[in-house]
């Protein structure tokens, strides 16, 4: 990677993040598939399998939050399109949070150092 200038890290630090990003969607790619994870649930399987009440399904589907299918007038959820939303959903430890930290602040300095 060549030099860049101070003007240029926020386009840098874009591409990373994708090129992050993409890295983990070919690394969920490998792991290995669970044969049920393309099944369709009704709104009583979801709730049973995300453990939360029909009531606050119809919201989180109401507000858009959750992904949902409707072809007619019934609600279908993709057993594998939960599994991703509960992994996206998933709240950094403060460890974690840390660590990302730490990571940029060694760029910035490093940045620093170039220039």
């Amino acid at each position: 990677m060549e030099p860049f200038s101070f003007e240029k890290l926020p386009e840098v630090i874009r591409i990373l993040f994708e090129k992050v990003e993409h890295i983990e969607e070919l690394l969920q790619d490998l792991q290995p598939k669970d044969p049920n994870d393309n099944e369709l649930l009704t709104i009583e399987e979801a709730s049973e399998f995300l453990k939360v009440t029909v009531p606050a399904l119809y919201t989180k589907v109401s507000r858009q939050e959750i992904p949902v299918s409707k072809p007619g007038k019934r609600l279908y959820f993709n057993k594998s399109d939960l599994k991703k939303w509960i992994i996206a959903s998933r709240k950094k430890t403060v460890m974690e949070i840390r660590k990302e930290a730490e990571e940029r602040m060694k760029i910035l300095n490093k940045h620093k150092n170039f220039v």
